[in-house]
């Protein structure tokens, strides 16, 4: 039996600063802050081992544009090809979603191969490409630096998933349960023009119900919108159709189908107030499991990195991150929904087929740093 209080509601506003004319998201504002970041840890890593910090932007701005371009071409490639080969203008629509955390991974990892292997020169007039390795910046001496702050920035972006109330869980009955009530209030925000508000708060007076848990969603009209009749009349006939049989709101609150949705509708100075009994779904909060994963990966390669610094051996600090990430990885998409409809029809989705190759890597990476000579003392 799921006790009432447990759960959490979430639906913030996806902007920082909603119904003003700043258009700043928290998904951005968190992106952002993953490079400014991992930028300032990379930074500290070249300057702890003598090494020219003036390569650090540079590396950086290829880091950028390899996870944009990587994430974006992985989930155009991995989870809807159909869709975006039909329609190839619709790949550059970043804005519109649809980012995979495995196309940014082999995209940064050959993006570092290719700095360490050859000089870029980019101008608005040229292009230039020579090979040329560049002194005391090997591959795995690179990316196994790297890896501390990519750790970090996957932090900050799961954090930005979660604002963004996206990549959810699958339902839960247990205590770190939460209820993600952004999309019905977006829809039913487009639905009823007249409303002014939609809230949620919890109802510890409703059923305890497995699987789902009691809440009061209150809509406020704008004034003079409507009266107590007209809004009655209005949401018995459509919002009642949402919450039965709309899967962006279902998915999340609902109303049972042999169920007619109750409501109080009150009145005060030209503004009415409704208030509906519903239930909500609670969910893991996949994107907090792997924001703090993240954390705990970085301190601990970050550790490592500072104990032994240039003594380490090279590409133990990779295959850890690999192992760890992608190991992790694996385990929590049993606890998440699928991204897209054919993953329902697998016995493992996509996200958990793409980490067995980097899983395999990372142990390769580890069993040849540490059977090679060692740099440990």
């Amino acid at each position: 039996m799921h006790a009432i209080l447990d759960y959490v509601l979430w639906y913030p506003s996806p902007e920082i600063f909603p119904g003003t004319s700043i258009p700043v998201r928290w998904y951005g504002l968190l992106f952002a802050c993953a490079f400014i970041f991992g930028q300032m840890v990379l930074t500290r890593t070249f300057k702890g081992e003598g090494k020219d910090e003036g390569q650090v932007d540079r590396l950086v701005v290829y880091i950028i544009t390899a996870t944009i371009l990587g994430a974006r071409l992985g989930h155009v490639f991995f989870y809807e090809p159909a869709k975006y080969l039909a329609n190839p203008i619709d790949i550059i629509k970043i804005w519109e979603g649809g980012l995979a955390s495995h196309g940014a991974a082999f995209a940064i990892i050959i993006t570092v191969w290719l700095y360490c292997n050859f000089k870029f020169d980019i101008s608005l007039t040229k292009f230039n490409v020579k090979k040329q390795k560049r002194e005391g910046q090997s591959f795995f001496w690179v990316i196994d630096r790297l890896v501390i702050s990519v750790a970090l920035a996957g932090a900050f972006i799961r954090m930005g998933n979660f604002m963004n109330s996206e990549i959810i869980g699958k339902p839960t009955d247990s205590e770190s349960g939460v209820v993600f009530a952004h999309d019905p209030v977006r829809v039913i925000e487009r639905n009823f023009p007249s409303v002014e508000k939609v809230s949620f708060e919890k109802n510890p007076d409703g059923a305890d119900i497995e699987g789902s848990v009691p809440l009061k969603m209150t809509l406020e009209f704008k004034k003079n919108a409507a009266n107590k009749q007209t809004a009655e009349r209005l949401l018995s006939n459509n919002l009642g159709r949402l919450l039965k049989n709309y899967p962006a709101v279902t998915d999340h609150v609902f109303i049972p189908a042999d169920q007619k949705l109750k409501l109080d509708i009150s009145q005060k100075r030209g503004i009415v107030t409704a208030v509906a009994y519903v239930r909500g779904i609670p969910r893991y909060p996949s994107q907090l499991f792997e924001a703090a994963s993240c954390v705990l990966i970085f301190l601990i390669l970050y550790l490592i990195w500072n104990k032994y610094r240039q003594n380490t051996p090279q590409g133990l600090l990779f295959g850890i991150f690999l192992v760890s990430v992608f190991g992790l990885r694996f385990l929590y998409e049993f606890f998440k929904e699928n991204q897209v409809s054919f993953e329902d029809q697998m016995t493992y989705n996509m996200g958990q087929l793409l980490s067995v190759p980097l899983l395999a890597i990372g142990f390769i990476m580890i069993f040849y740093s540490l059977t090679k000579k060692r740099n440990i003392e």
